[in-house]
This record gives C-alpha cells, structure tokens and sequence, in this order.
C-alpha cells in the first residue's frame, strides 16, 4: 500500500470510528455526519473565470428550479440534440474526449452540471433532485438522445422511469450502478459503520425521499422502460461493480449490453464509441 492510500485508509477508518462514537452519545449529528460524507461532492466545483477550455467556447444557460439553479453548457449543431449527463465528482467538462465522436453526427449537444458540482448549485447531490434537473432540459431542449455516465447514467435511468413521455428516443448508460442498497452497503462497509447508524441512515433517506433503500434500483427502474438503450460496463470498473450494469440491462427489455475490458470506470474508447455512433445512427437502429 502506497504512503498516500495508507494515509487515506487510516483517515477513513478514523472518520468511521468518530461516527460510530457519536452514534451512542449524539446520534442525530453522527447520522447528519454520515449523510453529508455520503452526499456531499469534495471535487467537481468549476469557477466561471477558469473553466476548462472545451467548455469556454459554449453557449451557457442557467436555469432555476425551486431554490435551486444549474448550468447547461450547448455545442451548436443540427436539429438533432443530445444531452449529457455527468457522475459524481465530475462535470460537463469529462466529455471533452467524448464530444468529437458525437460532433462527427453533426448534432447539437448539451451537457448538463450536476446539483453540487460544476457551476451547478447547493452542497448535496442526489438522483431524485439530478433528475428534476434533467427534465426541466429536457422540457426546454427537446433533445433525441441522452447519454449518462456512472451515478449521471443512474439518474437518466431513474429520470426516464418518472418522465416516460418525453422526446427521449435513444438512451446510452456507461458505467452506470444500479442498486442505492449496494452503494450504501460500500459506503458503510468502507467506513466501518455500525449497525445503527446503517440503519439511521436509511431512515434519513425514507425521511427525505419517501423511499426505502431497497427500492431506489435502476433495475426496477428499467423494467418499465420502453425506448431502446444501450448499455456498457467495464469488468475492471473499480468504481462501479460491472455487476450493476449487468442489473439495469437483465430488465431493460429493448437494450443491448456492451462489455468492455480495460477501460476502468472512465469508459473513454474510440471502439466504444463508435459503437454508440452506430447504435445512435445507424439506419437500422432507428
């Protein structure tokens, strides 16, 4: 173990043993603890004086929702649009190696930040709110396509499974989890959390979101899900079980699922997407 992860691994088990401490003697600030580390992005903020190049040459619009704002960032092109959905602690500038292949079609594409990340607002990311985001762009670009990496793929899942009916008719989902229970139980695992505060924290996410844990699957999610899609994971994803994609594409009943080898969690690859240009636009897919 390197001195870096050594560092990181003892700062996360003394985190964890902090929770676990204030869980017998304060209980209610060991949960909102727990719940901000889970919730809260360290990375992904982006400043409008210094944004990375691929994103500077871009027409901008901010939208507001509720108390909420977030940015949209638009790559003119034909009438055909495309909208991206980044991950956790990430931003629309991750699709810099991605947007070449796409601009060979010729479409416009939009790329949207995240709650909490990029020039995005608020502290906390979390799918139910991401996916509001989504529609509320989707309502005003109309796009055809929209294409979601890692807990962004999870989100375009879950915002296609509330908003069936919408111009959505091509769906590409990369590196993309599955189950909130499986990143819950990664979460408590790596933290050596205790049981009751395991079982504080899904209570925290009944309270906030009128969901049981168990129940916020992209499998579910996916079964009621009519537009065709097209599904791909990395067996080396150490981010992502390659299981959980497996999850969303066993019950997605017009999809076709990709495995691919050795492209870790980025799923960045000049063969995948050509793929994924041709599942967009080939005739026959249409």
């Amino acid at each position: 173990m390197s001195l870096k992860k050594h560092i990181r691994f003892i700062t996360v088990k003394t985190v964890g043993q902090y929770i676990n401490f204030l869980s017998y003697v304060r209980p209610q600030k060991a949960v909102a603890l727990s719940y901000a580390l889970f919730s809260q992005p360290r990375i992904g903020r982006l400043n409008k004086s210094s944004l990375p190049k691929v994103l500077q040459n871009t027409e901008t619009e901010t939208f507001h929702h509720n108390e909420h704002h977030f940015q949209t960032y638009i790559w003119k092109g034909n009438e055909t649009k495309i909208l991206l959905v980044h991950g956790w602690e990430s931003n629309s500038a991750r699709w810099k190696k991605t947007l070449p292949h796409l601009q060979k079609s010729g479409s416009t594409i939009i790329a949207i930040d995240a709650p909490a990340h990029g020039q995005s607002s608020g502290k906390e990311f979390n799918v139910p709110l991401y996916a509001q985001f989504i529609n509320k762009a989707v309502e005003k670009y109309q796009p055809t396509i929209i294409i979601g990496h890692s807990i962004g793929g999870a989100a375009c899942v879950y915002h296609q499974y509330l908003f069936p009916n919408t111009s959505i008719n091509k769906m590409v989902i990369l590196g993309a989890p599955s189950d909130l229970k499986t990143l819950m139980d990664n979460y408590v695992s790596m933290l050596s959390l205790n049981s009751k505060i395991s079982s504080l924290l899904e209570n925290r996410f009944l309270t906030n979101f009128n969901f049981k844990v168990e129940d916020f699957s992209g499998k579910k999610f996916a079964s009621n899900i009519n537009v065709p899609g097209l599904i791909a994971h990395d067996i080396s994803d150490k981010v992502v079980a390659f299981e959980e994609g497996k999850k969303i594409a066993s019950k997605w009943k017009n999809s076709q699922f990709i495995e691919t080898n050795g492209l870790g969690h980025g799923m960045h690859d000049d063969e995948l997407y050509q793929k994924v240009i041709d599942f967009l636009f080939d005739e026959q897919n249409k």
